[in-house]
């Protein structure tokens, strides 16, 4: 009886040191750059950019941005970061016509050039 209560006694103090109510000795992790072109980029050049920038350009767009390499081009060479982060109503804005991309999907945008252009 004495060793099964010695047993319980030593494994509340064992498990009674697993427990912590402060957030104060938490460790940050830092969460890898998951921002691809696949997963993220393709979705928001589909919803806003391709009635205009598709396959066959129309509206006075100048090119196409339905593949990777069309829209990695656009960023580094065509301003595409500067069109779409213009003021609403801003001469040169993008989508033409339309409402600004949020914020997010712009930072989403910008993120993807800064960590090399992840496909």
């Amino acid at each position: 009886m004495k060793s099964k209560l010695f047993l319980l006694a030593t494994i509340s103090v064992l498990l009674s040191g697993c427990f912590n109510n402060s957030e104060s000795d938490l460790i940050a992790i830092n969460v890898p750059n998951t921002t691809t072109y696949t997963k993220s980029i393709k979705a928001t050049i589909d919803t806003y950019c391709i009635s205009c920038h598709g396959n066959i350009p129309s509206s006075g767009a100048p090119m196409s941005l339905t593949t990777y390499q069309n829209v990695k081009d656009a960023v580094l060479n065509r301003g595409l970061i500067d069109r779409i982060s213009k003021n609403q109503g801003s001469s040169g804005m993008m989508p033409l016509g339309g409402t600004r991309l949020s914020q997010s999907s712009i930072n989403q945008i910008i993120d993807w050039k800064n960590n090399d252009f992840l496909q």
